[in-house]
C-alpha cells in the first residue's frame, strides 16, 4: 500500500483510535497480559477475518485462499474487506469483540501490542526466522516477536527512460552516491527537465536519513535519536536539493503525489515504492521506466520497508485454528500466489528467488529489505511523526537543526524518557 494513501486515513483516524486503545486497555478489554489464553471455545468454528484490502485483487485473493484453508481444516472462514481498517479495528477492541485475524500495519503494531491487544503467536509459526530480519523486528516488542508478515515494500529510484535519454544520459548515468545524485539532476536541470520529485514525508526524507546513519528512534524504539549528526546531514543535503530546484515536492509540481507526477512526465526520477508499478500500468500504461537501489550515502545503502502482519487478537477464542489459518496464508507458495494475484512482494527469504526469477524488475526493491529502515516502532507517536511531515514540508524554510530538536524533544516526550 502506498503510505502516503495510507496516512489519509490514519491522519483522520488516529486520535479517535488511539482513545479507544486506551480507554480498553484501563478497562475490561485488555486486562490479560500479553499472551495469556483467552477462554477457547469448543464445538464449530468460524474465524473472523478483518482485512485492509487494496482493492479487489486482494480481496479476492485472500478470499479464494481462506476457503481453500477452511475446505482443508474444516474451519470456516469469514473474510472481511474493511472501510476503515484502523477505525474498525479501534471500535472492536473498545467494544471488546475483535476479530480472530486481521491486518496490522507496522506503524500500528507497538500501539495495539503495548496494551495487550495481540497475541504473540509468531514463535508458532513454521521457520519464524525465515522471515526477512527487518520486518521481524518490525513486529518485535520487548524483545518479542508478535505476528507473522504477510509481505513487504520498499523505496527505489525509479527512473523516466525517454526524460533520461533526452537528457543525454545512459544506464552507466544511473547515480548510485549522494554526490552522483546532485551531479546527474544538474544535468537532467540543464536540459530544462525537472530532474526529481521527492515525497514530503518521513517516508520519502527518511530513506536519506537511513543512508546517513540515522533514524527518529534507537534500534529498540526505546530512546529518541533524531538530533543526531546523521539525521541532520541528511536534512541538509535534501534541503540543499529542494533549494536548487534538483528535487521538488509534488505540491510544487501540481500533483497529489511523486508517482502522479513522474507518470504526466514532470520529472526524470523518483523515490517510491514497488506500488508505483500498478500506479503507472493503470493510469500511464505508456511511459517506459525502470527501478533501481537508491543512492548510497555517507553511511552507505539505505531505504524504508514498509509491512503489514497477519495479527491475531489476544482475546480471540479461536487461537489455535487462528494460527493454523496464518501458518497456511505465510507458506511460501501462498505468497508466490499473492505475488501474482496483486503484486505484493514474499516476506518470507525462502521465496526470494521464485519471487525475483518471475518479477526480474523487481529486483532492487528486493534488495533494499536487505539494508532498510522499518517504521518507527513505539506506542504514542502518531502525532510526532505528523508533527515532523509538517516540518518537513517547511523544510526550505526551516532550519533543519531547529526541526531536528523539535522532533527529538517530541519523541522524548512520547516515550516518557529525558
Amino acid at each position: 500500500m502506498n503510505p502516503n494513501t495510507r496516512r489519509t486515513s490514519r491522519a483522520v483516524t488516529s486520535i479517535a483510535c488511539a482513545s479507544m486503545l486506551v480507554t480498553t486497555a484501563c478497562g475490561s478489554g485488555f486486562d490479560d497480559a500479553p499472551g495469556q489464553s483467552a477462554q477457547q471455545s469448543g464445538g464449530p468454528v468460524t474465524l473472523q477475518i478483518l482485512i485492509g484490502s487494496s482493492g479487489d485483487a486482494e480481496t479476492n485473493a485472500v478470499k479464494q485462499a481462506a476457503q481453500t484453508w477452511a475446505a482443508a481444516s474444516g474451519t470456516g472462514a469469514t473474510v472481511t474487506p474493511a472501510q476503515d481498517l484502523t477505525q474498525q479495528l479501534g471500535q472492536a477492541f473498545a467494544g471488546d469483540s475483535p476479530p480472530d485475524v486481521f491486518y496490522v500495519d507496522a506503524i500500528r503494531f507497538a500501539d495495539y501490542a503495548s496494551v495487550g491487544a495481540l497475541e504473540p503467536y509468531a514463535g508458532k509459526i513454521s521457520s519464524p526466522d525465515d522471515f526477512y530480519p527487518t520486518l521481524r523486528t518490525a513486529f518485535t516488542y520487548n524483545g518479542t516477536f508478535y505476528c507473522a508478515p504477510k509481505d513487504f515494500s520498499t523505496l527505489a529510484l525509479i527512473v523516466n527512460q525517454d526524460l533520461w535519454a533526452k537528457a543525454g544520459l545512459g544506464d552507466s548515468d544511473v547515480p548510485t552516491t549522494w554526490e552522483q545524485l546532485t551531479s546527474v539532476s544538474e544535468k537532467i536541470k540543464a536540459a530544462g527537465i525537472t530532474p526529481l520529485a521527492l515525497g514530503d514525508t518521513r517516508d520519502r526524507v527518511g530513506a536519506f536519513m537511513v543512508q546517513a546513519g540515522g533514524w527518529i528512534t534507537s534500534p529498540d524504539g526505546k530512546q529518541a535519536t533524531a538530533d543526531s549528526p546523521q539525521n541532520l546531514a541528511a536534512l541538509d543535503y535534501v534541503r540543499t536539493l529542494l533549494a536548487g530546484k534538483l528535487a521538488q515536492y509534488p505540491s510544487q509540481l501540481d500533483a497529489g503525489w511523486s508517482g502522479e507526477a513522474f507518470g504526466a512526465g514532470k520529472v526524470a526520477m523518483t523515490i517510491e515504492g514497488n506500488w508505483i508499478k500498478g500506479a503507472l500500468k493503470a493510469d500511464y500504461p505508456d511511459v517506459k521506466y525502470a527501478a533501481y537501489e537508491l543512492p548510497a550515502g555517507p553511511k552507505g545503502k539505505g531505504s524504508l520497508s514498509f509491512t503489514t502482519c497477519w495479527g491475531i487478537a489476544a482475546k480471540s477464542r479461536h487461537k489455535e485454528q487462528a494460527i493454523s489459518f496464518v501458518e497456511a496464508m505465510t507458506k511460501a507458495d501462498q505468497q508466490m500466489a499473492f505475488a501474482r494475484a496483486f503484486g505484493v512482494m514474499p516476506s518470507r527469504q525462502s521465496a526470494r528467488s521464485t519471487y525475483t526469477g518471475e518479477f526480474p524488475a523487481d529486483v532492487p526493491f528486493v534488495n533494499a529489505v536487505d539494508y532498510a529502515q522499518g517504521p518507527v516502532n513505539a506506542p504514542k507517536m502518531d502525532s510526532v511523526l505528523d508533527d515532523f511531515d509538517t516540518g518537513l514540508q517547511k523544510l526550505t524554510s526551516t532550519a533543519p537543526k531547529t526541526l531536528l530538536e523539535r522532533v527529538q524533544k517530541n519523541t522524548q516526550a512520547a516515550l516518557g524518557t529525558s
